[in-house]
């Protein structure tokens, strides 16, 4: 069985729903919930769109290869396939910083959008799984990821 992040997160909302997702119940549909992955979706391409036009064309990569990532010398990697035994996640974006000394690895700092002004635990704990399935892939500690949020593009910085 694989963990998906979309599972996750329905598992976050209710059990009830992340089961009935898992075993492939078609959904019933829900106004509301349509309403806020819409405005989710459309965020997401703003804020690609947003970070692309702050960042010179060489040092971003749009889905790179995850097995690159430890090799690569981009600083923002967007739309990157995180997976490792049994877990799986569409990370939004990876901020790679370079170390800061000979001998030293990088550090990655996932990334992840979301449309509310106003935080939820469940957005933060979506940002964990990320951090997870970025430290099972690389085998590096992930100490730190960044949720840019609402209409000023508001970031916080959060320790996992």
């Amino acid at each position: 069985m694989k963990i998906t992040s979309s599972l996750f997160q329905a598992y976050i909302k209710c059990q009830t729903k992340c089961w009935l997702k898992f075993t492939g119940e078609p959904p019933t549909g829900n106004v509301y919930s349509e309403w806020a992955q819409s405005q989710n979706e459309s965020y997401y391409a703003a804020a690609i769109e947003r970070l692309r036009s702050e960042v010179p064309q060489d040092e971003y990569a749009i889905e790179p290869a995850p097995e690159s990532l430890k090799t690569s010398t981009w600083r923002l990697g967007f739309g990157v396939v995180g997976t490792s035994q049994n877990v799986e996640t569409r990370l939004h974006a990876v901020e790679r910083v370079p170390s800061e000394g000979r001998g030293k690895s990088a550090q990655f700092i996932p990334i992840r959008f979301a449309y509310s002004n106003k935080l939820g635990k469940d957005e933060k704990l979506l940002l964990a799984f990320d951090a997870f399935v970025l430290y099972e892939m690389l085998g590096r500690e992930v100490n730190l990821g960044r949720i840019i949020h609402g209409d000023n593009h508001s970031a916080l910085n959060v320790k996992t």
